[in-house]
């Protein structure tokens, strides 16, 4: 869809324009509310991270020390936001590199103790653990909470395309955008689960007590605890401070993402006007204010443990992620009826996917039914648990909420397919791709060069909607904004 018209935020307005205009309007809110609720999520996961050394610092300055750098990072020193997202980007990809080489050279011998282990605790105690049951019920139920939990790392691919209305030569670049994304997230995640099934037995008694007592930071990482079996001294610490410069770095971008979402909304007159305010450095300081208003949620651990906060976030986070892929999922099998009913077939379109629409239903389905089953321990006996309930399913009440309010107060209606607009835009960058002329390949000689790069070209790309957002109106919007996709094009 997205490569066929190539706009900013596009999985939110194909939501409005190719279903109906109360959908975008309820995506767009979830969308907002997945990206405000993980900025409280990496504050709690900081917070652990951080007494994995010490508790000298009490609970809530912790918390209210982070929550200032945010509002430094992003009112008033947001000219440095793509410089040091670059940095922070390129530590997590050297620890995720750094900790696959480990493992590899662990299993084969190359550590203090000489153990040569291999995939020795594949066999011993195996790779399948009872949960909550015993038997085949229970193994299965075991592999479904780490479905479970796997659903809520799944976003990233839908990412790139927030930067399609800015990159340049969209329909060229943008495909292979997407599928260097989904190889590169589709490796990391392969290996780095496999190296943790390779480093620990499921039963250590270490990481077992760990978990039970929500030990602090890297103390329950596997890493750490098969650095620790070993004998490796020093690593531990550098693995969890790479972790919490990682954590550090994705509530600031979630800070940045979540205004400029908001921000968007209210262009489009979905949200109150005010927060279409900017200060003169182009920052939309309502917006940015609101967001850390969320982030106030993190204080929730100064009575309650940490990892059940971590917890409840989890819960919310992933289903509104979810959310959006079915969102996502669904607005294409409606673009692909108002294709068919108005003759524009699937050979014309500048890049086609292999296995539709089957793969859309099937990934429709399959998140829909995960977005129910992600907090299904609540309903189990003896496990009930009021706050739970309400982060594992209050995105899946709020967003029929937003639709039918929506709906109802602006007396919307479902598009039918020979309705939908699948015309406008589509001659402009047909004809751009027509005349583009790729500039010459040039050649970035340090990283430096490079961040010096990403600090120039994010001028061109977003701050998070197209120049059609009443520039005219707002004519701070891009000055000094850069743009958080600059550091993933890079």
């Amino acid at each position: 869809m997205v490569t066929y018209l190539p706009i900013s935020s596009p999985f939110v307005r194909f939501a409005g324009r190719y279903v109906d205009e109360a959908f975008g309007v309820a995506a767009g809110y979830n969308f907002f509310i997945f990206e405000a609720a993980m900025v409280p999520f990496e504050i709690t996961a900081c917070n652990l991270i951080i007494h994995y050394w010490s508790d000298v610092v009490p609970l809530a300055a912790m918390i209210a020390i982070m929550l200032v750098l945010f509002v430094l990072l992003n009112v008033f020193a947001v000219k440095w936001y793509g410089e040091s997202e670059f940095w922070l980007s390129l530590s997590k990809v050297l620890l995720s590199v750094g900790l696959i080489l480990f493992t590899f050279i662990a299993m084969l011998g190359g550590n203090p103790k000489g153990d040569r282990f291999g995939f020795r605790y594949w066999q011993e105690p195996g790779a399948f653990v009872e949960y909550n049951k015993t038997g085949d019920l229970g193994r299965w139920l075991g592999f479904l909470a780490c479905l479970i939990q796997a659903s809520f790392t799944i976003a990233g691919p839908d990412y790139v395309s927030m930067a399609a209305g800015e990159s340049v030569d969209p329909r060229g670049n943008l495909p292979r955008a997407f599928n260097g994304m989904f190889y590169r997230l589709t490796t990391f995640f392969i290996l780095g689960t496999l190296c943790v099934g390779v480093l620990v037995p499921s039963d250590d008694p270490t990481m077992v007590e760990a978990f039970r007592t929500n030990a602090p930071g890297a103390a329950s990482s596997p890493y750490v605890i098969a650095m620790d079996r070993l004998g490796i001294p020093i690593l531990p610490h550098i693995v969890n401070a790479m972790i919490l410069l990682a954590a550090f770095s994705a509530g600031n971008s979630y800070v940045y993402c979540a205004s400029r979402t908001l921000f968007g909304l209210a262009l489009d007159g979905k949200a109150p006007r005010f927060f279409t305010k900017c200060t003169k450095a182009g920052v939309p300081i309502y917006c940015v204010g609101a967001v850390l208003l969320i982030a106030l949620l993190a204080f929730l651990q100064v009575s309650n443990n940490a990892s059940v906060v971590l917890n409840w976030f989890i819960s919310l986070v992933t289903s509104s992620q979810l959310i959006n892929f079915t969102v996502i999922t669904f607005t294409y099998t409606r673009w692909r009826k108002a294709r068919q009913a108005q003759g524009i077939s699937h050979a014309s379109l500048p890049y086609r996917s292999y296995g539709q629409p089957y793969v859309a239903y099937t990934a429709m389905v399959a998140t829909a039914v995960m977005t129910l089953v992600g907090g299904y321990e609540v309903f189990l006996p003896g496990k009930w648990d009021v706050p739970t309930f309400l982060f594992s399913y209050m995105m899946v009440g709020v967003f029929p909420v937003l639709y039918f309010g929506w709906k109802f107060i602006r007396r919307t209606e479902i598009r039918k397919p020979e309705d939908v607009d699948l015309i406008t835009g589509v001659e402009e960058i047909e004809e751009y791709t027509r005349n583009y002329v790729p500039e010459p390949a040039r050649y970035v000689s340090s990283l430096k060069s490079l961040s010096l790069f990403t600090n120039h070209t994010q001028q061109y790309l977003l701050t998070f909607r197209r120049l059609d957002i009443q520039v005219n109106k707002h004519p701070n919007i891009l000055s000094g904004t850069p743009g958080i996709y600059s550091t993933y094009i890079v």
